[in-house]
């Protein structure tokens, strides 16, 4: 994979400029570009999702890819603006190959942790036969691209200019674990684990690739693959309709088997997720990527 490694551009021009206090206003362009593509992109695709017709699975996916490519195109045009750069981390170039690398890893990773589950008798798994995907398509591509542009291609970019990488590391993975604590049966032993697992194992991908094209395919094929393909309940919520249903058996801690959150705020989940995420950043520190400290 360290083939595929590219450069990370953390932002050297205009707004980011070298001189005083430029860790300053690269948090202060940090928090400025999330709430932009918050304010264009999700209020787009909800406004989208009411006036488009309910029951149609197709309608509501086309209003996730309308989302989608709003908040790509507004962090290019703010990008390209206040850092005077095209995005790499956005190129287009490689972003079939690394999406699809993306999509068979995070599928693999959850399947790995529901294996585990089924051999040590901590769920419940059947099959419900056919079932459409449109609405979990959705979810997982809207989630996995604009989740993954605010949190590694923003804040973990722009804290790693401002106090280098393994601060942002520390940042971004915990803002990203914590803010998952006001969704439906959240704990703080969920919001521990979505830290550790996903917030660097997907920072990992992003820091070796230079591009965000990995970990919006990890990120979405985990989402699909856990509430589609097994039918169990993703960050605490319903999915949409599945081929499968997925349930934790009574008797066990919520911190073996994820309780009502989902399988991601388990053990098995942290032990396969935080493994991948640490040979990944040994992956990407191997590459170099993280031999040029960030001046401030």
């Amino acid at each position: 994979m360290s083939r595929w490694a590219h450069p990370l551009q953390l932002g050297e021009r205009r707004f980011l400029h070298p001189g005083p206090l430029r860790w300053l206003r690269a948090i202060g362009w940090a928090l400025a570009l999330i709430f932009l593509v918050a304010l264009t992109a999700l209020t787009t695709g909800e406004a989208l999702g009411k006036a488009l017709p309910q029951s149609s699975g197709a309608a509501q996916l086309a209003a996730n890819i309308v989302a989608v490519l709003i908040g790509l195109g507004v962090y290019a045009l703010a990008v390209r603006l206040a850092e005077g750069r095209w995005p790499s981390e956005i190129a287009w170039r490689p972003a079939l190959p690394q999406v699809g690398a993306g999509l068979l890893i995070g599928m693999a990773m959850f399947a790995a942790v529901m294996a585990i589950m089924a051999v040590f008798g901590l769920y419940d798994i059947r099959s419900l036969g056919a079932a459409p995907a449109w609405v979990s398509i959705g979810k997982a591509v809207q989630s996995g691209v604009i989740e993954e542009l605010m949190i590694r291609a923003i804040l973990l970019r722009l804290t790693w200019r401002a106090f280098g990488p393994w601060a942002a590391f520390a940042i971004s993975a915990a803002l990203f674990g914590f803010g998952h604590l006001p969704n439906p049966n959240a704990t703080v032993f969920a919001a521990v684990a979505i830290a550790l697992e996903a917030g660097i194992m997907l920072g990992a991908f992003y820091a070796l690739t230079g591009r965000i094209w990995m970990s919006i395919g990890v990120h979405a094929a985990w989402n699909f693959t856990q509430g589609y393909l097994f039918g169990a309940a993703v960050s605490g919520g319903d999915f949409g309709p599945a081929i499968a249903s997925s349930t934790a058996r009574a008797g066990f801690p919520e911190w073996l088997t994820g309780g009502a959150f989902g399988p991601e705020a388990s053990l098995p989940a942290l032990v396969v997720c935080t493994a991948v995420g640490l040979g990944v950043t040994w992956m990407a520190w191997r590459a170099g990527q993280f031999a040029k400290p960030a001046a401030v």
